[in-house]
């Protein structure tokens, strides 16, 4: 199965630069399967490659994108909105 994903690089609000990861996904199973989900994919995005420091995931749930994850970047994204895909993940 593939998994749409968001790499992107942003200076954070101290003056450094946080690397993140918003995977288009989501658990059937609540938010002890997001969380499960997460750290699966974010795990298989580092051993992809990719630095992630931190990461979300985005889906839509009666009509409206929610994120789930850390809740700086949760915040952040639902400021900014979904990012554009850049890769593809397999899991």
């Amino acid at each position: 199965m593939k998994i749409n994903l968001a790499h992107l690089r942003e200076r954070s609000t101290s003056g450094g630069w946080i690397n993140f990861a918003v995977f288009d996904a989501k658990s059937t199973s609540g938010d002890s399967g997001n969380a499960a989900l997460l750290a699966q994919l974010t795990a298989r995005a580092r051993v992809s490659g990719l630095k992630v420091d931190q990461s979300a995931l985005a889906y839509s749930d009666n009509g409206r994108v929610r994120f789930y994850g850390i809740k700086t970047l949760v915040d952040y994204l639902a400021r900014s909105g979904v990012p554009g895909w850049t890769h593809t993940i397999d899991v």
